[in-house]
């Protein structure tokens, strides 16, 4: 997970790189900061689980295991991509792995979840599906709507709110009368509870102890993983919503040096090999982004492929 963590990290910050030098386009939002939560909770899931994202999805990706070349390629909008370049930042997909979409509509993945949870429950497979959304699609008519009909059938469906106090500009308490999400999710009947979103084995325990529930048929669990995001919005907001010091607050709490120094009183590892790892990351983040400069283009005629549907 320490290692998850750290691809997550150096990859956002190569893209930063990279956008400010026009080799990445279009939209573009960074989960710095909030990296315990990918690693965690795709470490607490199966391979045939199933999992549906929001448009801050890259580490979502990386930790579900989507090949960081195929990301990397996506992000350039090349053939080569995760989404054949057709989706870029917020779009990421793999079918094979069972990674259902980033999804550029706010809480517009929570209604897709629960299809696919319907599907597992209607063919009586002992799958989970798990969906990743933002504090602010507490505020969208489908994430009441989604909450109340998994509950009524009880669905196999893990909701991962990842709390990371603020609605692109707008911050939670501005939005929300109660600011206690875990008690919405509550007030439909199902198990939910906060969770310390920046320390990965926290994440990794109430995951486990969620998805063996769900596999055992108790019906939906809302966990609220508390975060924070270390940049802004997205590389276009001035992030001027925010004071610096509790930036700075927060990112004392950084989920990576956090868990090295777990690892290093509990299991005597030793902080020194960070570096080993970061050097392996970078020439993995290297070849990627070799990948994707060497990507082609998709050829202007096939511009309407899989737009239309083709008749026989």
């Amino acid at each position: 997970m320490l290692r998850q963590m750290i691809r997550i990290r150096r990859f956002e910050e190569r893209c930063v790189e990279l956008y400010s030098a026009t080799a990445i386009r279009g939209f573009l939002h960074l989960y710095t900061g909030e990296e315990a939560i990918a690693a965690g909770v795709m470490q607490g899931i199966g391979p045939e689980d199933q999992v549906v994202s929001t448009y801050r999805e890259h580490g979502h990706a990386l930790a579900r295991g989507l090949p960081m070349d195929s990301v990397m390629a996506e992000m350039y909008g090349r053939l080569n991509g995760c989404s054949r370049g057709r989706g870029g930042s917020m779009h990421l997909f793999d079918a094979g792995r069972r990674f259902y979409g980033g999804n550029a509509i706010v809480g517009g993945g929570l209604p897709l979840a629960v299809g696919l949870g319907l599907a597992t429950a209607m063919n009586h497979r002992p799958l989970v599906t798990v969906c990743l959304f933002g504090d602010g699609a507490v505020s969208e008519g489908e994430f009441h709507e989604s909450l109340n009909l998994a509950a009524l059938w009880r669905l196999p469906v893990l909701f991962c709110c990842e709390n990371n106090l603020y609605a692109m500009g707008t911050a939670l308490h501005r939005a929300q009368s109660q600011t206690d999400l875990a008690l919405h999710a509550a007030s439909y009947g199902m198990p939910a509870w906060p969770v310390d979103g920046m320390d990965v084995l926290a994440v990794c325990e109430a995951v486990d102890k969620a998805v063996e529930s769900l596999r055992g048929g108790a019906g939906p669990h809302f966990l609220e993983l508390h975060t924070y995001r270390f940049r802004a919005h997205s590389m276009y907001d001035s992030d001027r919503y925010r004071d610096r010091a509790e930036i700075d607050r927060w990112k004392e709490r950084d989920p990576i040096p956090f868990l090295s120094r777990i690892m290093a009183a509990e299991d005597g590892f030793d902080p020194a090999e960070t570096a080993a790892i970061e050097s392996e990351v970078d020439a993995e983040i290297e070849s990627a982004v070799a990948a994707a400069e060497n990507g082609e283009l998709e050829p202007v005629e096939e511009l309407t492929r899989f737009v239309y549907s083709e008749r026989s």
